[in-house]
């Protein structure tokens, strides 16, 4: 029996370690990256099964635990760090109506009839405004919670809601609120984002977030960000009973505080108000992400404290993940680069986490028989990590009737040639290598910027310039010079100007690093890593195409299937008459000789993270793969040095941790030289 339960603990702690790990890395994306990899609902599982298996096994807390702590890491982005006069704490989360009564019960035995102040939890990123003499002195972010914050001033005194003077000239009055962003404000910023044919932001939360940070206050006047102030701090020269005198005092003061909250007295009220805002969540023109039960007597509150991380006088209540019902009207067949085939189901528009959703993948044939959709049917969907829609399941009593099962069928949607599903996979290919919708996403995949990077050659351009006749293969686009004046004419690329732009663009590109190419080739497992690593071995895409499959596999980091890949690739006939193209139409196959010196990091694995004080992360990578080192994006136990600047984040501790040597920029340029 003893020896059952030191197997069990060491079962706990291993959990323990495994939670607690998962749980900082997404607080790091979450904090000090604004970049959520899960929903809010899959992080609080998480966090509540690490309390359970704490609450369970005190004696194995540690003080490091991330239930011992508050919120993110202090950073230095935007600005200065700053000494949190306030502790800027985050609360406690519960996720059942039996949590809140609990809540309630115990805070009435200890204080008699409180009253409670039910409000919206406004998802966006907190913010502290202090006012010396009636003025904005300084604005600060939560940081760690504790003890620093970073200075943000120049951004808040962007923001609308923000007041930049108060009416009443109080010695000192400090505020705390949520920046956010307007469901509408959010949708002009990624119609802009796409225009500029730049990544979109995946939600209001992450965009707000990233803005407030900016070094660059136009940009954040330009993109219109939202405060709910919610909490009266601290106050010299007037003194306040309740959290809701201080909400009528900033009223009075222009100040734009939680609107719509409920006073309460018992837990009945208390549930019926979460419940009113729960439905309400659809009809904000802001999202939130929970509810928020406070005392509304600062006394209180101050005798009741807090503990190190939350207070004991306020809790949230988190509302499940949101889903939408919507009915499939369609369901569309895409071919990709490699003739894959793949379902996506288009439904009638719903709005999901502050965006518009209208379409989701069904991955693949079994997929959609695993959950029988049918076109006709109405599902619920929800988004993983608040970001991918996703299909949950059919409301089947709600399917009409005549639908049918639907099937991906055994021929191309594009090209009409036969498409057979492999072997051991889920995946139904096109097989003819020809297929028009195979060669334009391998033409993108080529003109793109981990490929061949040739400036303005759009998926527009592409398409008409395929359907037209003019592209067949990548070396088509070497010859399109040829076509000049049709070109211009038929106005595909543009008129004059922009068509000459994209040829004097493709000109260029064939100075480009033999490296580039290979990873426009698009051969199955080889990108911009391996393609380097490849031609830093052979040296020439002719070297190359001759090597044989154990000369591949010796390459670092090369493995099996990869080699195939590249031997059934250069052995192809159609694929050596394009090289053959390429190679007469003037497109550098053979890499430079390495210079003196140039391979003083051969052999070196580099990872690099956070702000450097002179180089640009791109640019810190070229200046190592220059002198033969290799970059990648993740620390492993390969890793040799960790270049690390200012908020370094998790890769810092992640290096610290496997002992891998941390350098600077200036190290590393003296390794260099």
């Amino acid at each position: 029996m003893e020896e059952q339960n030191v197997r069990d603990i060491k079962e706990v702690k291993k959990e323990l370690t495994k939670l607690r790990k998962e749980i900082r890395h997404h607080n790091d994306r979450y904090y000090n990256e604004d970049n959520p990899e899960i929903s809010d609902y899959e992080y609080d599982q998480l966090m509540l099964r690490l309390k359970t298996l704490e609450k369970q096994y005190p004696e194995l807390i540690t003080k490091n635990s991330p239930t011992q702590m508050v919120g993110g890491r202090a950073m230095r982005t935007a600005g200065v760090l700053v000494k949190h006069d306030v502790p800027m704490l985050s609360l406690a989360d519960v996720f059942s109506k039996e949590e809140i009564f609990a809540f309630v019960e115990e805070l009435q035995q200890a204080l008699g009839d409180p009253e409670f102040v039910v409000e919206e939890k406004i998802d966006g990123l907190s913010m502290a405004l202090r006012y010396r003499d009636g003025k904005l002195e300084r604005a600060i972010t939560r940081g760690d919670g504790l003890v620093q914050g970073e200075d943000v001033t120049a951004n808040a005194r962007v923001i609308d809601d923000v007041v930049q003077e108060l009416k009443d000239k109080l010695p000192y009055f400090e505020i705390r609120g949520e920046v956010y962003m307007e469901k509408a404000a959010f949708d002009r910023v990624n119609e802009r984002q796409e225009l500029l044919g730049l990544k979109p932001f995946a939600n209001p939360r992450n965009c707000a977030a990233g803005t407030l940070r900016q070094l660059d206050s136009r940009i954040t006047k330009e993109r219109h960000l939202s405060l709910f102030v919610f909490n009266l701090q601290t106050a010299e020269g007037r003194t306040f009973q309740t959290h809701t005198e201080a909400y009528d005092y900033m009223h009075e003061q222009g100040i734009k505080t939680i609107h719509g909250y409920r006073v309460c007295h018992t837990k009945e009220e208390v549930w019926a108000a979460i419940e009113a805002i729960g439905e309400s969540r659809g009809d904000l023109a802001y999202d939130i992400d929970g509810a928020v039960v406070k005392l509304n007597s600062l006394a209180d509150r101050e005798k009741l404290g807090a503990t190190s991380k939350v207070p004991r006088w306020a809790i949230a209540y988190k509302y499940p993940p949101e889903e939408k019902e919507t009915v499939i009207r369609k369901i569309e067949l895409s071919v990709g680069r490699t003739g894959r085939i793949t379902p996506t189901a288009v439904f009638d528009p719903i709005r999901l986490c502050g965006t518009s959703v209208e379409r989701a993948t069904l991955h693949n044939q079994d997929f959609i028989d695993s959950l029988d959709v049918r076109i006709g049917d109405t599902v619920r969907v929800y988004k993983s990590g608040e970001i991918i829609p996703k299909i949950k399941e059919v409301v089947k009593e709600k399917r009409p009737e005549g639908t049918t099962p639907f099937r991906i069928g055994d021929t191309c949607p594009v090209c009409g040639s036969p498409a057979l599903r492999e072997a051991d996979t889920a995946d139904i290919r096109c097989q003819n290598p020809n297929c028009p919708a195979q060669l334009e996403n391998h033409l993108l995949n080529f003109v793109g910027r981990t490929a061949m990077d040739i400036k303005g050659f759009g998926e527009a351009a592409i398409h008409g310039l395929i359907e037209q006749g003019y592209l067949r293969n990548i070396a088509d686009i070497y010859h399109l010079h040829e076509h000049r004046d049709a070109l211009i004419e038929s106005g595909l690329i543009g008129k004059e100007k922009n068509t000459d732009k994209l040829l004097a663009a493709i000109e260029s590109s064939k100075e480009n690093d033999p490296a580039q190419l290979v990873t426009g080739f698009g051969i199955p497992g080889i990108g911009r890593a391996a393609a380097r690593e490849l031609m830093r071995a052979f040296h020439s895409i002719p070297a190359l195409m001759q090597a044989e499959e154990a000369a591949i596999l010796a390459v670092r980091d090369m493995g099996e299937i990869s080699a195939k890949a590249i031997t059934r690739f250069f052995a192809d006939e159609e694929n050596q008459r394009e090289i053959a193209d390429l190679a007469a139409q003037g497109v550098c196959m053979e890499a430079e000789a390495a210079a003196a010196g140039d391979e003083k990091l051969a052999g070196k694995t580099f990872v690099i993270t956070g702000t450097l004080p002179t180089l640009g992360r791109k640019e810190c990578a070229a200046l190592i793969e220059s002198h033969g080192g290799r970059v990648t994006g993740s620390v492993s136990k390969k890793t040799d040095y960790l270049v690390a600047g200012e908020a370094a984040g998790s890769k810092l501790a992640k290096a610290q941790e496997l002992g891998i040597e941390v350098i600077d920029e200036d190290a590393l340029k003296d390794m260099i030289s």
